[in-house]
């Protein structure tokens, strides 16, 4: 049986150690992001926001500009994508679509992942707020992504606000249930008894051992929930509930395409290849880091 004296003298185990004299790496988070899955999940990302950052220059006309040529096919002379029914640029309307999609996202997922956070730091912190914290998760999932997008845009209107709200409010629970677990399964480790026995207060105890050994799954939820949020802001504006028009979006763009599927295929083209990208891309970062962490 391992005495106090023995826990005090080893102190901490390391975060991720699996088994008995298997030295952690450390630095797991490069090993993963070095493997061949995820440097092409990267690389399609990587490829996906530079089109989104560069949009100004890469996009000779303007997302709004109208010219004289409607539904114009690919390769035509200053439209390489085509134009839409009202004459836009696709190619344009396509960059400034990615440009206003990884915004809404940027600002959505970290704010869904600190709330669900927070609310684990408070479940955490005594039983009765566990339990009023768990049924505030269990509220949330309970309403389908197509409900509360319903919901929340009936009370604001559509734009870029209520996107970002039920991005944030669909992910709350998958952060907040996932820290609390690993807070619930990491406080009843040795090295937190040595930890609390050595005379740390809760807090520290906390903050210092509890939380880093339990915060490696946040890293692979945070590529799953860009997936998730790519996905919620999409069907949004495919619906016309989410970025007002004529800004364009991914999802827009892609709605606006569908009449004319048949006409000028190239229209959902643009948005399509660009969407399967970026989820491919995140889903390959998300797997990658998550079979290093399980190591």
């Amino acid at each position: 049986m391992t005495s106090t004296t023995d826990l005090l003298t080893a102190g901490p185990p390391p975060a991720a150690r699996k088994a008995r004299g298997r030295p952690r790496n450390r630095h797991p988070y490069r090993s993963a992001l070095s493997t061949a899955r995820a440097r092409t999940g990267l690389v399609l990302v990587g490829a996906v926001i530079l089109a989104g950052l560069l949009a100004p220059l890469l996009a000779g006309h303007g997302p709004t500009d109208q010219s004289g040529q409607s539904l114009a096919g690919l390769g035509t002379p200053g439209h390489p994508l085509g134009t839409d029914d009202l004459g836009r640029d696709l190619l344009s309307r396509v960059l400034h679509g990615i440009r206003a999609d990884l915004g809404i996202i940027a600002l959505a997922v970290p704010l869904g992942a600190a709330l669900g956070c927070l609310f684990a730091l408070v479940a955490a912190a005594h039983p009765v707020a566990d339990t009023v914290v768990q049924r505030v998760f269990d509220l949330l999932l309970a309403f389908p992504g197509l409900i509360l997008a319903l919901a929340v845009t009936a009370i604001l209107g559509p734009g870029r606000l209520p996107v970002v709200l039920v991005i944030a409010l669909a992910e709350i629970p998958a952060f907040g249930r996932l820290l609390r677990g690993g807070i619930l399964v990491q406080r009843e480790r040795e090295y937190v008894t040595a930890a609390r026995v050595g005379g740390s207060s809760g807090r520290r105890v906390l903050v210092r051992h509890i939380l880093p050994n339990a915060a490696d799954p946040l890293i692979v939820q945070i590529a799953v929930s860009l997936t998730v949020a790519v996905f919620i802001e999409g069907a949004m504006s495919f619906l016309g509930v989410g970025v007002r028009p004529p800004e364009p979006t991914l999802g827009s763009v892609l709605s606006q395409s569908m009449p004319y599927l048949a006409q000028a295929p190239n229209f959902a083209a643009g948005p399509l290849i660009t969407v399967t990208a970026l989820v491919l891309g995140l889903s390959l970062i998300a797997e990658a880091l998550n079979r290093e962490i399980r190591r």
